[in-house]
């Protein structure tokens, strides 16, 4: 059977990795826009937080669902699930950043796009 789901644009793709993180209750979801960047490596990197590593794995498996589900897509490489401190799902044109709070805030990836358009997710309500 022929699969009818299409790549999806990294527009689009972006929304359905915040909804992935927001399923799980991510925090401090961060969607930093490089379309306009020179040389930059990606459309977007998608940062957030996890309060513990099994939060982390349950948000990055929750991502990986949610795209596949809408696209059929698996993210191109995989990093971190081994040491379950910052897990990176490469979508190409997307790249997620799943980090365990403290080990954000040691990497600081804002401050390394810091010309990027930044976004900030309102974290829906309890």
């Amino acid at each position: 059977m022929k699969s009818t789901l299409v790549r999806q644009d990294s527009d689009t793709l972006a929304d359905v990795v915040v909804r992935g993180m927001q399923d799980r209750k991510a925090s401090d979801i961060v969607v930093l826009n490089l379309k306009h960047l020179q040389n930059a490596v990606a459309d977007y990197f998608i940062i957030c937080s996890a309060n513990s590593d099994t939060q982390l794995d349950a948000i990055a498996r929750s991502v990986e669902e949610e795209v596949e589900k809408t696209s059929g897509e698996m993210p191109w490489q995989t990093e971190g699930r081994t040491n379950r401190e910052w897990v990176l799902l490469d979508y190409v044109d997307v790249v997620v950043h799943v980090f365990l709070r403290d080990r954000r805030k040691f990497y600081s990836l804002e401050e390394l796009w810091g010309d990027a358009e930044i976004k900030y997710v309102e974290e829906e309500p309890a």
